[in-house]
């Protein structure tokens, strides 16, 4: 059965169950509202009648029939009701719509207005099934009860009226059914509109698939509504953003400043973003259209690691570069050697031999690691490499008292850190220097602290842009407000938040070179000294 014809049903039901509901209750209140009224009248009647003075005088009269019986059937003639029956106290009709009853004993019991109270119910009588009142007569001299009144209208006749008035209700009853079925149709197909007329098995299809594609890709998805509150984010995208409470918060409390930016104004191209020390590409639709905000959706995708895979490759390539430069060279030197050889020239040969360098090595033939760091001193030798191919010098000042051996073995993560840190300072200052300039890294312990300083003899910078060079998307290399996944501005506040978050510091300063210095402080967290083997006994 189809959606459509469900929810039709379904309110069709509860419609005219309801109408049925309400008609039975409307019935109910009409047929008491007309037992009620007849009460009203009979007890009015009856109190009126037991306080006639012609009927109170008549009772001392040797046939009181003769004066009450006339007066009690105009009084039910004029109240519209089915009898007015007066007694005495001993049940003796003087009274009765059939005068052959007058005389006779009544067929109920009097008992009750007998003992001076009213009664009101329904009983048989001659007539048949009677909604009836009956009230005492007091003697007016000694207050004692001599005789009855009764009062009453025959059921049928109530029925009779209540049903004359069932037809106008179930004509109201079947236009409300009516008009709640028309409004039920209405009603479903706005529904079936606003659902895209889809049918439940697709709509779970499609809440599955949601749920699929949001919570099991890698990147990460933000939507926010118009008034910029975050209404759905992903796993990826509470992990990229290091938070896991989004839903529900506001856009500009929620993410960080350059995100909320890039969500605001949109960036289909995608721009680089630093969030905490994750590097991420974010694109968006953009919240502002035509100066109006809307709903917009952000996409976040993780570049840390493509960022260090290219970071790889260039060193990669650097290295080929330089092993081809060392097998040139080689070669080279082997034709040398041959032709010195044919010449006879011995003693030249040697001499030849002896004053070789090995000048193209990547490692000038240190095999020592920076601060017992072998990442690190990887890392500079490629750095080597590169900057000798850009007409570069770059220098790595070592500082002898690191290999000392009760030098402290610094945590994998610093490690890490160092790697990411001199790597970010020193491609800055290639990028910085050109063809003859000079670079020198030096990186040492000094106390309980590493000290790692960047000097190059580039242009520097300017003490007044010294204070900015940190902030993310600040660059001297780009033009001011460049977008785009190639936006610059990364490396150095990278740098800021791995040191801050370290406790360090970084600064800029005048170079002795002639260029910028950057100098980084991070203490010092010595990792556990490895164990050694036990001793395995002869």
């Amino acid at each position: 059965m189809s959606l459509k014809v469900q929810l039709l049903l379904l309110q069709a039901v509860i419609v005219c169950l309801a109408t049925l509901i309400t008609g039975v209750i409307a019935a109910t209140l009409q047929e008491r509202a007309i037992r009620t009224s007849y009460q009203d009248r009979m007890v009015a009647v009856a109190q009126s009648v037991a306080r006639q003075e012609v009927i109170l005088e008549a009772f001392d009269d040797p046939e009181p029939s003769r004066v009450i019986q006339p007066l009690a059937e105009l009084i039910r003639q004029a109240s519209d009701i089915t009898y007015v029956v007066v007694t005495d106290a001993d049940g003796i009709r003087f009274s009765h719509p059939d005068p052959g009853r007058i005389g006779e004993q009544v067929s109920t019991d009097p008992s009750v207005p007998l003992s001076g109270e009213t009664f009101i119910g329904t009983q048989e009588g001659t007539l048949g099934v009677s909604w009836r009142v009956k009230v005492p007569i007091f003697d007016p001299g000694d207050g004692d009860v001599m005789g009855t009144v009764s009062v009453g209208i025959l059921e049928s006749e109530i029925s009779e009226q209540f049903l004359s008035q069932v037809p106008w209700l179930l004509v109201a009853m079947g236009a409300s059914a009516v008009i709640g079925v028309f409004g039920a149709a209405w009603v479903t197909s706005v529904i079936r509109k606003r659902i895209f007329r889809l049918e439940p098995g697709e709509i779970a299809s499609l809440v599955e698939q949601r749920e699929t594609v949001l919570h099991r890709i890698g990147e990460g998805i933000i939507t926010v509504d118009a008034s910029g509150v975050i209404t759905v984010a992903n796993d990826a995208a509470a992990r990229l953003l290091g938070d896991d409470d989004l839903v529900g918060r506001a856009a500009v409390e929620a993410l960080e400043p350059a995100v909320a930016d890039v969500l605001r104004r949109g960036e289909p191209d995608g721009a680089l973003v630093l969030v905490g020390e994750r590097v991420l590409i974010a694109r968006s639709t953009g919240a502002v259209v035509d100066g109006e905000t809307t709903a917009a959706t952000l996409l976040l995708r993780d570049h840390t690691e493509l960022h260090q895979a290219l970071r790889e490759m260039d060193g990669a390539q650097s290295l080929t570069d330089g092993l081809r430069a060392q097998a040139h060279e080689f070669a080279n030197t082997m034709h040398v050697l041959s032709g010195l050889l044919e010449l006879g020239l011995v003693d030249d040969a040697r001499e030849f031999i002896a004053g070789s360098t090995p000048g193209g090595a990547m490692g000038g033939g240190e095999t020592r690691p920076i601060l017992g760091q072998f990442e690190l001193s990887a890392l500079l030798a490629v750095k080597t490499a590169q900057a000798r191919e850009l007409g570069i010098v770059l220098d790595v000042r070592r500082d002898r008292g690191d290999a000392a051996a009760d030098a402290p073995r610094l945590a994998d993560d610093l490690g890490h850190d160092l790697v990411t840190i001199v790597g970010n300072l020193v491609d800055n200052a290639v990028e910085a220097c050109g063809l003859g300039d000079r670079i020198e890294v030096s990186a040492r312990i000094d106390g309980e602290a590493v000290v790692v300083a960047v000097d190059d003899s580039g242009p520097g910078v300017p003490e007044t842009e010294r204070a900015g060079i940190f902030v993310e998307g600040v660059s001297s290399k780009a033009p001011a407000g460049a977008r785009g996944p190639h936006r610059r501005g990364i490396g150095l506040a990278l740098v800021r938040r791995i040191v801050r978050r370290r406790r360090g510091a970084v600064e800029v300063a005048d170079s002795p070179l002639g260029g910028a210095l950057f100098l980084v402080r991070l203490p010092v967290e010595a990792a556990p000294a490895p164990v050694a083997p036990a001793a395995v006994p002869a």
